[in-house]
């Protein structure tokens, strides 16, 4: 299986990144490709800069063709006061106007996580909900919470065996 795995966050720094490369470790007979949506920044979405750009900047063509080039793909959500990251909302935003159904029916594992005992939970919920308005096909979710308690940056990993468990059992329901 080619799954596209990214964080929906532009931060160098993204917790929500280390997730994404640790859970791709986790898919040792698939072939994951993982991309940071830094690579795709465009002026914030909005009629005029549609008008004036066009409907589907270069940046949003590539980002439509990754997924399309998929059969599977894995999100890991950052919250901003509860909701989408800027930079990923603007990314969907532009996307969506080359195809409503941006996630082309692909099949989702969809993961959040945060520093707080939350671990995103709110985002990943409306992530969830969301998907299949987008043509999403959500095969498992899965918020981590309090980051720095369960992942050890140095080793680059979960350290908490429940969540490992509970990580494991999302991407077999993705493959399934």
């Amino acid at each position: 299986m080619k799954i596209l795995a990214f964080a929906a966050s532009n931060s160098t720094k993204s917790i929500n990144q280390q997730l994404v490369k640790y859970t791709a470790s986790l898919c040792s007979d698939d072939e994951v490709k993982i991309i940071d949506i830094n690579d795709y920044e465009m002026p914030i979405f909005s009629e005029d800069r549609e008008q004036a750009l066009g409907s589907s900047p270069e940046q949003a063509q590539r980002f439509y063709q990754a997924i399309k080039d998929a059969d599977a793909l894995i999100i890991s959500f950052a919250e901003h006061n509860g909701s989408y990251t800027a930079a990923y909302k603007n990314l969907f935003d532009w996307t969506s106007r080359i195809d409503a159904k941006v996630f082309q029916n692909k099949a989702m594992l969809l993961l959040s996580t945060s520093p707080g005992p939350g671990g995103a939970a709110s985002v990943l919920a409306a992530a969830k909900t969301s998907a299949p308005y987008f043509a999403g096909d959500v095969k498992a979710s899965l918020s981590i919470p309090s980051f720095y308690d369960n992942f050890d940056t140095d080793k680059q990993q979960l350290n908490n065996a429940e969540l490992v468990q509970q990580l494991k059992e999302a991407i077999a329901a993705l493959n399934a």
